[in-house]
This record gives structure tokens, C-alpha cells and sequence, in this order.
């Protein structure tokens, strides 16, 4: 970036305080990729930073550069998700789609895909309303395959079968397999047949129709267990926020 004024736009994955008065902000942008940057004054009362500089936030950002830092000098909100914070589970899950993406995406890369997948997912959730059960193992599954971890779905991986009987997903060694074709070294869980099917819309279908079917709960919650497990096998790490919207969902 030049020295002089950037005008791109951004949603905001995580919110630090600093200072008495400011905020870091890790912020996903289309061009710049992951970016982390200075909000001065964004806590102040009254600053026209303030509705910009909120968690999940998607505005029209003017950035410059001082020494190694970025700093935020305007901004316009374009979409503030205004339905999900009004609903503490919807709310808790977006704030894990923040915290998963932050860890998958790298710094100053294009985000691609990610980045509408990302707001298509908080749409769902904030503006249309969908399941949070159904939103969560799509977006996952859907966010893995975009960063390089896509498991084999199409067939069985072991030995070829278009579809696999009493299909389970490998969530190590990242395949779908037969159950009697289960191969050791890996780490299997048990899919339905409308779960794969599921798994396979997740992975392959048109980004705008990514949540526009419905699956019985059995189904459901076996493919939740599929995604949160593959998730949690590839990346080899916990998430907070996971933790607090599981925690959500058990109170409810």
C-alpha cells in the first residue's frame, strides 16, 4: 500500500481495546486480504468510527499507513447484521464464523471466496432467518474446502463406490468412505444418507443456494458432528467462541 489514503471495504473479525480510547481491529477485506489496524477514538462517545468498528461490521473503510501500522481515518457502515444482535445464539455463532475464518485466512492474501461466503453466512443467519443448526455445519464445511481442506466426497475413498453404504466421513485423513471400507490411522464418523448429501451440497453447490434446503434432525445433528469434528481434526485447535455458542444452545 502507498502512503497516501486506501479506500476498501471490510467486516470486522475481532475488536481489541487499547488505550484509553482506541480499538485494533482484525479486519477481512477483498483486495488486502486479513488486515489489522488502529481505530483512533473509536470508543470515544459520539465518534463517527464507533458503528464501523463493531464486531461483524461491514463498512466502506479509508486507510493510511504511519510507520508499520494502519490506521482507520473514515468510515461508512454498509451492513451492521442488525438481526443477529438481537438474538445472543445467533449473535454467539457469528462470533465463532469470525473467529474460525480469522484463523484460516492469512495475512495480506485476497480472501476470494471467503469473504462472501463469510456475509452470506450472516445473512442467513441476521436478514433470512435460517437455522442456526443448518448455517453451522454448511459454513464450516464450506469454509474448510475453501482453505485448502476439502475432504473427498464424491465417492468412497476407499473403494470407489459412488455411494457409499452407511457412509462416514474420515475427519483425519479428510474422506468419505463405506463402513466396511473404514482403513486404520484415521479418525471416522458416522453420516446419514441425507447427511451426505448434505455434505456434498456444502462443498459444491452454487455459493446464493447454500442454505436453501432443509434436513430432518437425526440427519442434521450427524452432520454437525461430521463438520465440527473435521474442523477441529484439521485445523488442531479449540475455539472460544464454539465453546460459548455450545453453551447458548444448551440452555435453550
Amino acid at each position: 500500500m502507498q502512503s497516501g489514503k486506501t479506500v476498501t471495504y471490510g467486516l470486522i473479525l475481532r475488536e481489541t481495546e487499547t488505550k484509553e480510547t482506541d480499538k485494533i481491529l482484525t479486519v477481512l477485506t477483498p483486495d488486502m486480504g486479513k488486515i489489522s489496524l488502529v481505530a483512533r477514538g473509536a470508543r470515544r462517545k459520539n465518534s463517527p468510527l464507533a458503528a464501523s468498528c463493531q464486531l461483524l461490521a461491514y463498512s466502506e473503510l479509508t486507510l493510511y499507513r504511519r510507520g508499520a501500522w494502519l490506521y482507520l481515518s473514515e468510515a461508512s457502515t454498509v451492513e451492521l447484521f442488525g438481526g443477529l444482535r438481537g438474538d445472543i445464539e445467533r449473535l454467539a455463532l457469528a462470533s465463532y464464523f469470525a473467529e474460525l475464518t480469522e484463523s484460516v485466512t492469512g495475512e495480506d492474501q485476497p480472501a476470494g471466496e471467503v469473504l462472501p461466503l463469510l456475509l452470506n453466512a450472516l445473512y442467513a443467519l441476521g436478514v433470512l432467518g435460517k437455522d442456526p443448526a443448518l448455517v453451522k455445519p454448511v459454513f464450516e464445511l464450506r469454509l474448510m474446502a475453501l482453505s485448502g481442506f476439502e475432504p473427498l466426497a464424491e465417492c468412497c475413498g476407499v473403494c470407489g463406490r459412488s455411494e457409499p453404504e452407511s457412509p462416514m466421513l474420515d475427519v483425519v485423513q479428510g474422506t468419505v468412505h463405506c463402513a466396511a471400507c473404514r482403513r486404520g490411522g484415521g479418525l471416522s464418523v458416522p453420516l446419514t444418507e441425507g447427511g451426505l448429501t448434505a455434505l456434498r451440497r456444502a462443498l459444491y453447490a452454487d455459493p446464493k443456494r447454500l442454505y436453501a434446503f432443509t434436513l430432518e434432525p437425526p440427519a442434521l445433528r450427524t452432520l454437525d458432528h461430521a463438520s465440527e469434528s473435521f474442523v477441529t481434526a484439521q485445523l488442531e485447535r479449540s475455539f472460544r467462541t464454539l465453546d460459548y455458542y455450545k453453551s447458548i444452545r444448551a440452555e435453550h
